[in-house]
């Protein structure tokens, strides 16, 4: 999936839990979407800047693969994206890894 938001080679680092179902609180019909309790919640932090259109073919991807991998309903495939400016990223280093060096001058 990460071709399809444009994001570079290796850069994949993932976060997986789960809970038990009383620590999992949600809206089984917000804004008339039916959830099941198979809801899975993704959330996706990335640099600013990808268009709309980019984003909708991410959403639509990842509940494709989803449903074709695990037999996940789409209505149970939900997604939030946290955009976050570029200098705002340390990969190591104590490093801002995408600010442009004459910002690390300053």
């Amino acid at each position: 999936m990460v071709e399809t938001i444009d994001v570079p080679a290796k850069d994949r680092f993932q976060l997986i839990t789960e809970h038990d179902p009383e620590d999992f609180i949600y809206d089984r019909e917000f804004l008339g979407i039916a959830r099941s309790r198979d809801l899975v919640i993704i959330q996706i932090t990335l640099a600013a800047g990808r268009s709309l259109q980019l984003k909708r073919s991410l959403y639509r991807t990842i509940a494709e693969r989803l449903g074709t991998a695990a037999g996940l309903r789409p209505e149970d495939v939900l997604i939030n994206l946290v955009e976050v400016a570029r200098e705002n990223w340390s990969f190591g280093n104590g490093i801002a890894s995408y600010a442009p060096e004459e910002a690390a001058a300053a």
